[in-house]
């Protein structure tokens, strides 16, 4: 199967529906932005996995890829992994995070379609992540997410997130961040 195949295959999910996907995503940006971490926590399925897998530069004919399930990775988390990095900003030796940064999320291309269950849908988007601390450290970061949004009593959690960014070396200090 070619990827042609694959696009063939997709189901766009309805006006509605797709509505629903953005202002959730919209939402999780402004809680992300705001530091409501424990409100952002609570769109995690229980079974969420949030990877983000480090990029290696490869040859366009190599048929690894540039991502590979068992190579490195900036965050191969579930939620108890998350709830951990969530508890640990809130430290008062989180002294990276005194001052805190401050971010921007902009959320944008946002395609969902529908997946193999009734109350699953997966959805594709990019992302910039605008950061800054103190009077000098900006960083941005670029990329795509692939999420498993899933309907959880009557509400929208992420499931699966994938997180790609352009850079196959992260030029910020540090990923104090979500993303």
């Amino acid at each position: 199967m070619n990827a042609t195949e694959n696009v063939l295959e997709e189901r766009l999910v309805g006006a509605q529906v797709h509505r629903e996907i953005e202002q959730f995503l919209y939402r999780e940006a402004r809680l992300l932005d705001t530091e409501r971490l424990d409100d952002w926590l609570a769109l995690m399925a229980d079974d969420v996995h949030y990877w983000m897998p480090s990029m290696e530069n490869r040859r366009r004919n190599d048929k690894h890829g540039a991502y590979q399930a068992d190579g490195g990775a900036f965050f191969n988390d579930n939620l108890r992994d998350l709830t951990r990095r969530v508890a640990r900003f809130k430290q008062p030796t989180a002294w990276a995070e005194d001052p805190p940064t401050r971010h921007t999320h902009v959320v944008s291309g946002i395609e969902a379609f529908a997946a193999g269950r009734d109350d699953e849908y997966v959805v594709h988007s990019t992302f910039v992540n605008y950061r800054s601390r103190v009077e000098k450290d900006n960083d941005l970061l670029v990329g795509r997410r692939e999420d498993l949004l899933r309907r959880v009593d009557g509400g929208l959690r992420i499931a699966r997130r994938k997180v790609l960014i352009t850079q196959s070396i992260l030029m910020a200090k540090n990923l104090n961040t979500f993303l």
